[in-house]
């Protein structure tokens, strides 16, 4: 293997920054779904405010990271499907993707709103990078429906998240394709 082929991707397979933005990127969702759970969901605390902070900060993270995606993605090949998928297989795992990347940028774009939308605006990253407010004052009841439209969107990203495990899944178990096998290194799985 040359450095070429495992570094950029090709129609058969990812390349390492590929998949390493792929599955920092899923980690990270999956500690902000189940932070932002259990950050809105519990008793009130007196660290509220580090949480909403903390949720904001690696949400920032995040999103540059999803641009960092979606910039690598449009610079590289993207494997192609099986051939022996179906048409509707075809077309489902379009929509998926394309929901992903949407779902992923709108529920981080609705995040920043809300995030800058506190008395003390929350603006920087985990790593103190001051990050531009993209809404300042708004009325109560608009901040309310923002963080309303940030929380359903974020459910609705964990529902399209868990048909994409089950479908990459399938492939695996069930059509034995490597769909899933090319987006890890080599693991067995």
């Amino acid at each position: 293997m040359t450095f070429k082929s495992m570094t950029f991707n090709s129609t058969t397979t990812w390349g390492w920054p590929a998949k390493a933005l792929h599955w920092i990127g899923a980690a990270i969702i999956l500690v902000l779904l189940v932070h932002g759970w259990w950050m809105t969901h519990l008793t009130p605390r007196p660290e509220r405010v580090a949480n909403y902070a903390w949720h904001a900060a690696l949400g920032y993270d995040l999103l540059a990271l999803i641009v960092l995606r979606i910039v690598w993605r449009w610079l590289n090949a993207v494997p192609e499907l099986p051939a022996d998928l179906k048409s509707w297989e075809r077309l489902a795992a379009h929509v998926g993707h394309i929901s992903l990347y949407v779902l992923m940028f709108v529920v981080a774009l609705t995040g920043w709103m809300v995030a800058t939308t506190f008395r003390v605006p929350m603006t920087r990253d985990l790593l103190g990078i001051d990050v531009p407010p993209i809404v300042t004052a708004v009325d109560r009841p608009v901040r309310l429906w923002i963080e309303g439209a940030h929380m359903v969107l974020a459910y609705l990203l964990a529902a399209v998240v868990l048909i994409h495990v089950i479908g990459a899944l399938r492939h695996h178990i069930l059509h034995r394709n490597d769909v899933l096998r090319r987006m890890t290194w080599g693991i067995r799985v």
